[in-house]
Formats: C-alpha cells, sequence, structure tokens
C-alpha cells in the first residue's frame, strides 16, 4: 500500500545563512493547526514582546542590514547561551543554559555603539516571502541549529549528521589537514548514501565556490554542480533525473568578509536579497511538473548570534572521531544543540498553515532523506533524529500559491534583474581589495580559498600534468595576503567561465 509520503519523489534543501528564528519570525504572530494533533490549534512559540536581555528588549523593525557582523564563534555562542565570561568546560558538560548573554557578547564584539541591535526582530511587512511561505505550509518552531557555533560545522551536519569534530570556522591549519582531496567524515555522507543507492542528486550553486565541495569526494565540479541561474529550466524538465536536491545562495564578496551582492542573508548584506532567492526558488518549484511530488525546506545554518529566547536542549552525539578530531579545539562532545534557526517546510502533499512544535535539527534532512528511499543512518545523531515524513498526509496534491509576495524595497540592489537572475560577481576586483596586506586567515575566507582551490583543480582536470598539479598546489599554499588572494580567486573565476563557455 502506497503512503503519502512516498509519493514525494523530489527533495530540495535551500540553506541560507546566520538568523534565528526569533530575529526572523518571532513577531509573525503566525497561527495554524499543530502538526502533531491535527485537532488543535496552536500558535508560533514567538515573542510576546516583552522578552529581554542584557537590560534591552526586544522590538521591531530590524534594520536591512547589520552595521557589524555579530559573532558566532564557539565560546562567544558559549556566552550568549550561558551568559557573559562563561566558557566551556573542555570535553566536559555545557553550561547551564539561560540565554543571558548576547547582548553582552554582541557589545564586546564590535556592537558596543549600539548593543541593542542585536535584540531587533523583523516584522511580517519586511519579510513578506518567508512569512508567505511559513503562513501557507509549516513552519517547525523547534529547528536547532546542529551545535553550538558558526557556519562551517553546521553546514557539514546537514550533509552528514557531523562535523568531523570542526566546532569552529576553518582556519589555514585546518586546511593543510584537508588537502587536496577535502574533508573526510568518518561515517561518510548523504551524498555517499544516495550514490551506493542508485539515487542521483545535484547541487546548485549561487556563486562558482559552493561551500559543500570542501567535502571530500565532491570534486566533478560540471557534474556535481550546476549555476543557481540554471535551476528554473533544469526543473521544468519532467525527466529531472535528481532525487536530492542541495541549493547553495550566493555567499557575495567573502573576500572583504562583507558578503555584499549576495543572497545567502548574512547579516552584513541586505535581508531582501535572500527572499529574493526564496521566492525563485519556490515559483520555479510551484510552475515544475515536479511540484506534485517534490519537498522543499528553506533552513538556515545556524544563529549569527542573533538572540533567540528559546533555549536549546541537548542533543545526541554523532558517535564518531567528532570528539577526538584533531579539528576539535574546545574539545566538544557535540551534545548541545545550538540556537533556533527558521525552517519551513513545503509540499503541496502537506496540509495548509501547520505548526510543527516537535524538535529537529539539521540532521532531520538525512533522517527524511533516509527514510523517505530506505537509506540507513549515517551516525547516531541522524538515526535519532526527528525526520519530515509525518507531515506528508495528502494523497494528492492541493492547491497552493503560484507566485509568493514581491519582496520588501529596502532601498538596496540585489543581484536579480526582471524577472529572475540569481548569480552575482563572486567577489570584486582586486583593485577594490580592502585592507590588501591583511593575513587570509580570518572569517570564513580560508574556507573559500581551499575550494577555490579544489574548483582550480577540478577545473583543470585532465589537461593537466601531475607536476602541474603540484605546481598549483605550491601556488595556493604560497599566497599571504587578501591581494594574493583576490588575484588568485579572479583567476580561478576567469578559468571557470571560459571552460562554461567552451562546454556550450
Amino acid at each position: 500500500m502506497t503512503t503519502p509520503l512516498q509519493n514525494i519523489k523530489y527533495v530540495f534543501v535551500l540553506m541560507l545563512e546566520n538568523r534565528s528564528l526569533d530575529h526572523m519570525l518571532g513577531f509573525s504572530g503566525i497561527t495554524g493547526t499543530d502538526a502533531a494533533q491535527p485537532t488543535n490549534k496552536t500558535k508560533i512559540n514567538g515573542l510576546v514582546g516583552n522578552e529581554s536581555n542584557g537590560g534591552f528588549e526586544v522590538s521591531q523593525p530590524a534594520g536591512w542590514v547589520m552595521p557589524v557582523d555579530p559573532c558566532h564563534e564557539f565560546p562567544c555562542v558559549v556566552e550568549q547561551l550561558c551568559g557573559h565570561g562563561k566558557k566551556y568546560p573542555p570535553a566536559g558538560a555545557y553550561p547551564p543554559i539561560d540565554s543571558s548573554g548576547f547582548v553582552a557578547n554582541y557589545a564586546e564584539n564590535g556592537g558596543a555603539p549600539n548593543p541593542g541591535q542585536i535584540m531587533q526582530c523583523y516584522s511580517p511587512s519586511q519579510l513578506p516571502v518567508l512569512n508567505a511561505l511559513a503562513q501557507e505550509f509549516v513552519i517547525c518552531d523547534n529547528w536547532y541549529s546542529s551545535m553550538p557555533g558558526p557556519t562551517w560545522p553546521n553546514r557539514f551536519f546537514v550533509h552528514a549528521a557531523s562535523s568531523a569534530g570542526l566546532d569552529h570556522s576553518p582556519t589555514g591549519k585546518d586546511i593543510s589537514k584537508w588537502f587536496a582531496e577535502g574533508l573526510r567524515f568518518q561515517k561518510g555522507t548523504i551524498f555517499d548514501k544516495l550514490r551506493a543507492s542508485s539515487h542521483r542528486w545535484q547541487i546548485f550553486r549561487g556563486d562558482l565556490f559552493p561551500q559543500v565541495l570542501s567535502i571530500f569526494d565532491l570534486f566533478h565540479y560540471f557534474e556535481d554542480t550546476k549555476p543557481l541561474s540554471q535551476f528554473h529550466a533544469a526543473v521544468q524538465d519532467d525527466k529531472y533525473p535528481y532525487a536530492y536536491t542541495f541549493i547553495e545562495p550566493n555567499y557575495g564578496d567573502v573576500l572583504n568578509n562583507t558578503y555584499k551582492g549576495g543572497t545567502c542573508q548574512h547579516p552584513i548584506e541586505d535581508v531582501t536579497c535572500g527572499e529574493w532567492l526564496i521566492k525563485y526558488v519556490y515559483e520555479s518549484l510551484r510552475s515544475s511538473p515536479l511540484w506534485g511530488h517534490s519537498l522543499l525546506l528553506v533552513t538556515y545554518d545556524e544563529h549569527g548570534g542573533f538572540y533567540d529566547h528559546v533555549r536549546p536542549g541537548a542533543a545526541v552525539a554523532p558517535g564518531d572521531n567528532s570528539a577526538t578530531s584533531s579539528l576539535n579545539q574546545s574539545r566538544f562532545t557535540f551534545e548541545q544543540y545550538g540556537v533556533r534557526v527558521p525552517a519551513v517546510v513545503v509540499s503541496p502533499l502537506i496540509a495548509h498553515n501547520l505548526i510543527d512544535h516537535r524538535t529537529y535539527d539539521h540532521s532531520s534532512v538525512l533522517a527524511t532523506v533516509e527514510a523517505l528511499w530506505g537509506l540507513g543512518a549515517l551516525t547516531n545523531r541522524d538515526a535519532k533524529a526527528n525526520n519530515l515524513g509525518s507531515l506528508v498526509t495528502l494523497a494528492s496534491a492541493r492547491s497552493t500559491p503560484a507566485t509568493l509576495p514581491a519582496p520588501a524595497n529596502s532601498g538596496g540592489r540585489c543581484p536579480f534583474p526582471a524577472p529572475f537572475g540569481v548569480e552575482a560577481p563572486f567577489l570584486p576586483k582586486a583593485r577594490l581589495v580592502e585592507r590588501p596586506a591583511q593575513s587570509l586567515d580570518e572569517g570564513n575566507l580560508p574556507g573559500f580559498l581551499y575550494v577555490a582551490h579544489r574548483v582550480d583543480l577540478a577545473v583543470s582536470g585532465s589537461v593537466s600534468t601531475l607536476a602541474q598539479r603540484e605546481d598549483m598546489k605550491v601556488q595556493f599554499q604560497s599566497l599571504r595576503t587578501r591581494a594574493d588572494a583576490a588575484q588568485y580567486m579572479e583567476k580561478v573565476q576567469q578559468k571557470v567561465r571560459l571552460a562554461e563557455a567552451i562546454a556550450k
């Protein structure tokens, strides 16, 4: 007997950047049907309006762009969740959480001129696209980042139910350990599982250097990834061959840590650009022959330092070598969730206007894919995670909106010419580099530089000799400054464009 879940043939995941649930939807006031108890009406676990932290209450509206990037590295999140000055005891229990340190941590990491900014949250009218999706489909208000830390380890959890022990933004030293095949996971990745079961997958990249390419064995650039500008046309094919699709946004200018020109909703770039991306992905699928058998998840990798009033609970450790990995600076046990993030589940096979209070994290993506196609779990984390299967209850597609509202007008510019276009230049020319003499080992730049190197190797492919590839490695390892990085990434970008032009 066919169950409604078996009618799902395609899973799509769009993962954006660095926003907490309260920050994005805390003032949404969404009411609806309890997903676990369909006879009950319920309300999103959002904000009342009098929640406070460090002497500042939550407020709306929020600014379209943050003046500084709130800290969200592992030690900062310990302070945000556990209080100013708190530290994690290596290999020990996570300190008691009271969510008291968001304002203090923001103030001491660049936010001192206006500490209350970290408590500012968007009004529904500022994010009409995300709010429309959340009201039409399912908002999961207990979806947590997989660990209390930054982007890279949390994004690894959505691919492997583990970060291979990484508990911080990767440094040059870390990357030297990945060379040149990429970060390995003791239990493998969801891409390995899908490949072994003859289920095809695809990554759509918003820029030339998607973060996922830092993973071992994802090396076939023009096969494993496609430009996001091709997504709409690709899903109009009723013979679309990919069961699982992961969508990466454009991260913009990571070279200067401004993220300008991006669509990832990073706090120091215009949030409305990500609204355009969400609209593009939804409307592309909605107009597709795949729509009646599709499930789309829109979520965020981690909270980005923004306030959230719900205290995250304990998590199941992956059970691999994470705790003993040389990438684990804090000797973290991975037995604690990070802060809540927005998560909206979209499908015409899901009833209208649900609110799901059950606990999820990024490993729930894997648990869902595994349940759908009979795959075994990768780690203890996804083995114990709730999957999204129980949300799929309809035997046939229901009526759903063909379009979403236009994003709000922030007064800024987004890389979306009419009607849609999703690629922007990955970074400015070298002459526009800020702080050109500064060291490379800051923020997300080392990680994206590494991805650029792997792309360089992949694009060069069979036309390069072993000696030439060794020279490419030496050249990469000789980079010292941001000016060096700009020239290198521009060179790789040109090689990709040339290869794409030849392929056409």
